[in-house]
């Protein structure tokens, strides 16, 4: 039998994934990369982020260290703790050399399972081909993981120095003294809280009278009112109409009139898809309104033999959906076995501090769906082992069905909550009771212990479907 050829345009998550499992499979692959393995994940989103993040996160468990008695020289002037100062220079230098490792190390991944690698743009043509420059393929399976690019307000034009899209923070030389971030969603919620931890006064401008309008009320709630006990300033109810440099800093308009100045301004205002000039019309590829390629639940597009994966489709802009979308486009294509997506058991995290994250179905949700359930929580703060660690802030909440018992979703707010979400994501996956959780050992003291009774708290739920 012939080998079956698969060429992937784009390199990040839904693209060297789905490259290794088609090569697996005994398929042919070539990968075509623009701009460095890794894709924008890797490059400028999702690696050097949560860098930043993880940065300003040991700021503030050194800030704490005077609480659980431990103490410096040279303190600061408040006499609270000792004196920390923040070299941004430093964080981004380290920033970019651990993103060209990860690149890096991704190529090599390539290279070591005989994955073809080709540096430039690879355009689709209406025969079926892939061309990059003097070159066409003539591929059996096409995957377009191209990815997604910051929105750019024409009023606020990114000039890299003073009007900053979140790609180019990480050539920072110094900390922002006033950071204004526009935009309140993931993105615009994880630099403003990251950046004031690091020491920047943050102004951040909401669209909504909340931030992070899309999450639990309860855990967006929190991180407003931890935001505000950081000293930052939230401007809700209002959008920015205009951002322009000055001698000194930024001048950002909002709609209401009022300008706010700053030294820098972070537009954190949605992103785009990277579908122009792709060749999708001529090859039968359909888009929405919004030039997001339209797939389904195995990734197909509408043009036979093409799928797409990752923010290029709007499905959702994460990098660990963009990987899935990539494995189940190329089972599909290859004759494996396939599971359809299913967002429905995908858990997410926003990388504030304390973190959010959830998985199933939110509140909202289940109440418009007219499904009953009960509610389950508890505060962090009364953990053990949360006390021993210094932690006050966060909660465990898991949302149970009446009748069967059944986890239909949960919301963790606390420190490392993106790690400590994986349990109940295996409970949501595999249609698990609130019982079934419960009655798993867990280690004490442990953060999970917490997690274990709020379950124990649901213990009755299905009684009524089992006598």
């Amino acid at each position: 039998m012939a080998t079956t050829t698969v060429a992937i345009i784009g390199g990040g998550p839904g693209g060297y994934e789905a490259a290794l499992v088609a090569r697996k499979a005994g398929a042919e692959v070539t990968l075509i990369e623009r701009q460095g393995m890794g894709g924008n994940a890797v490059l400028t989103d999702v690696v050097p982020s949560k860098t930043v993040i993880a940065t300003a996160e040991w700021r503030t468990i050194a800030d704490r260290a005077p609480q659980l008695g431990i103490r410096a020289g040279d303190t600061s002037a408040d006499g609270d703790g000792p004196h920390l100062s923040v070299d941004m220079a430093a964080v981004n230098t380290r920033i970019r050399g651990l993103v060209a490792k990860q690149s890096s190390d991704i190529a090599a991944r390539m290279a070591k399972n005989d994955i073809t690698v080709i540096d430039g743009t690879g355009v689709l043509t209406a025969d079926g081909g892939v061309q990059i420059g003097d070159e066409t393929l003539r591929p059996d399976v096409v995957l377009l993981a191209v990815g997604a690019r910051p929105r750019v307000v024409p009023s606020a034009e990114p000039d890299g120095t003073r009007i900053l899209t979140w790609t180019q923070l990480y050539n920072l030389t110094e900390l922002p003294e006033h950071l204004i971030v526009v935009g309140s969603g993931v993105t615009g919620a994880e630099f403003a809280g990251a950046y004031s931890l690091l020491g920047s006064h943050v102004t951040l401008v909401s669209s909504g009278d909340r931030v992070l309008s899309k999450e639990d009320p309860e855990a967006a709630a929190l991180i407003q009112e931890v935001f505000a006990e950081r000293g930052m300033t939230v401007l809700g109810g209002t959008r920015a109409a205009s951002a322009v440099a000055t001698a000194d800093g930024v001048d950002v308009t909002l709609a209401d009139g009022r300008v706010v100045h700053g030294s820098h301004c972070l537009m954190a205002v949605g992103s785009v898809p990277n579908t122009e000039d792709l060749g999708l019309a001529e090859a039968g590829v359909e888009v929405d309104e919004r030039g997001y390629i339209q797939v389904d639940r195995v990734s197909r597009t509408s043009a036979r033999g093409i799928y797409a994966a990752g923010d290029c489709t709007g499905v959702l802009p994460l990098a660990s959906v963009a990987a899935t979308q990539g494995r189940i486009a190329m089972a599909h294509a290859l004759g494996d076995a396939v599971t359809p997506l299913d967002l429905r058991h995908v858990s997410s995290a926003v990388f504030t501090a304390p973190e959010i994250a959830t998985v199933g179905a939110s509140e909202d949700d289940l109440r418009a769906r007219g499904i009953f359930y009960e509610v389950s929580r508890l505060d962090l703060a009364r953990n053990p082992r949360a006390k021993m660690l210094g932690i006050d802030q966060g909660f465990v909440k898991i949302f149970g069905h009446t009748v069967t018992g059944q986890v239909l979703g949960a919301v963790i707010v606390g420190s490392r909550a993106s790690e400590h979400i994986f349990p109940l994501a295996l409970a949501v996956t595999h249609h698990l009771t609130v019982d079934d959780v419960a009655a798993v050992f867990t280690v004490y003291p442990s953060l999970a212990g917490t997690t274990a009774e709020v379950a124990r708290r649901l213990h009755h739920l299905g009684d009524a479907s089992r006598s």
